[in-house]
């Protein structure tokens, strides 16, 4: 099955293009590209094809890109192997995730530095198709504020250090593309104009900042969120903070984690009514433990507790989550009412507008990457195609290869 150069054909479904809903469509996909797409009674050429009849209710979406993630199923970014990211591309396309930057967090430079040279290797060799795509890193810490540490260990963290910086970078060769800092901290600015210069993201999180510095940061070039409400100066009457200043200003895009322990539901909603979908990215901030039992698990040399949902360290903080994106997507959709066209924009669309690939990937169109998703008539992931290729499907879910 998916040899080069074979035509995929994907049938009678519902698509969610680009531009609009097609009810009952057909999808085409070869050399890892969506080559053909349109109304059933426009297919004309079946032969050569690998067809794939599909159930009318299931709905054909772009691939999620989950642009903070450090880990799952045992294995996280910080581990600086080649196996730990085979484990994660491979695992990844299960919760319709088809491509994601690899993050992390604040450790030694010495071992930031491991974690970039490997990643940027990972990402230099051919990565395989009928896996996520790691589409470059994101940096989170050790430019954050202590104050703001969360599951951040504070001894490691530093003030925003443009000469190291430039070096990681190097060390990167260029696939740094966001960085979550703390632009109050000495130093912040600078690095927030240097990375607007260079076409990085720039990322306020793990920040105490007040409002107005916040809004020197947007000036300086910063344009996005890390994990909104989480270890960032909260709203109050008198002095907006982060929070405020994310929901007033348009020009930043904001994370989220919408998992329930991470931010309540009413929050959500707030958010979304505040930002709507085209201000939010839907993120997991998953470490390693996702997809695994209850237990003890490591995040960055701490020792982290998973139980029932919740991954907290000793002292009850939380340490990332054990969210998939799939399910974040649901939980959104359930929280706010939104329409499953805006759960694509928080996903799929927001994430590559932002991170300048949505010429590539983000939304279903004719010449763009063949990153698909189909979910069943419950919004459940059954089946996962990264790049052309089948990269997850679910047992026993009713569809048939002809």
């Amino acid at each position: 099955m998916n040899q080069p150069n074979t035509i995929i054909l994907l049938k009678g479904i519902q698509i969610y293009s680009e531009d609009r809903k097609i009810e009952n469509g057909y999808i085409k996909l070869k050399d890892q590209k969506i080559i053909e797409l349109g109304p059933m009674e426009t297919l004309r050429e079946e032969e050569h094809c690998e067809i794939l009849t599909l159930p009318s209710a299931y709905k054909a979406v772009p691939g999620f890109i989950d642009v903070h993630i450090h880990g799952v199923n045992g294995a996280d970014v910080m581990d600086a192997t080649e196996e730990s990211l085979d484990i994660m591309t491979k695992m990844l396309p299960s919760e319709g995730t088809t491509s994601f930057l690899a993050t992390t967090m604040t450790q030694s430079s010495s071992e930031i530095e491991k974690a970039l040279s490997n990643a940027s290797q990972y990402i230099s060799k051919q990565q395989d198709t009928g896996r996520a795509e790691i589409i470059g890193i994101h940096l989170e810490g050790p430019f954050v504020n202590p104050k703001m540490a969360g599951a951040q260990p504070r001894e490691h963290m530093v003030h925003p250090n443009l000469d190291l910086f430039k070096k990681w970078q190097s060390l990167a060769k260029n696939r740094i593309k966001l960085v979550t800092l703390a632009p109050e901290q000495t130093g912040g600015l600078e690095l927030v104009r240097y990375l607007k210069e260079t076409g990085v993201v720039a990322s306020i999180g793990h920040s105490d900042a007040v409002y107005e510095e916040v809004v020197d940061a947007i000036k300086a070039g910063a344009n996005h969120v890390t994990h909104l409400y989480n270890q960032m100066r909260g709203l109050h009457h008198r002095e907006p903070g982060v929070v405020g200043a994310a929901f007033l200003h348009q020009e930043l895009k904001a994370e989220i984690i919408v998992d329930g322990v991470h931010v309540r539901s009413e929050m959500v909603q707030l958010a979304y009514k505040q930002k709507g979908s085209q201000g939010l990215i839907l993120i997991t901030d998953s470490m390693r433990a996702k997809c695994l039992k209850n237990g003890h698990y490591d995040l960055g040399g701490q020792d982290v507790t998973v139980q029932d949902g919740k991954a907290v360290l000793s002292d009850g903080t939380l340490a990332g989550s054990i969210l998939k994106l799939g399910t974040a997507a649901k939980s959104i959709l359930n929280y706010t009412g939104c329409s499953l066209e805006e759960v694509i924009e928080m996903a799929s669309a927001n994430p590559a507008k932002q991170l300048n690939i949505f010429n590539r990937k983000g939304s279903i169109k004719k010449g763009k990457d063949g990153d698909i998703v189909i979910l069943n008539e419950n919004l459940d992931v059954v089946m996962t195609f990264c790049r052309g290729k089948v990269a997850y499907k679910k047992e026993e879910n009713g569809y048939e290869f002809d």
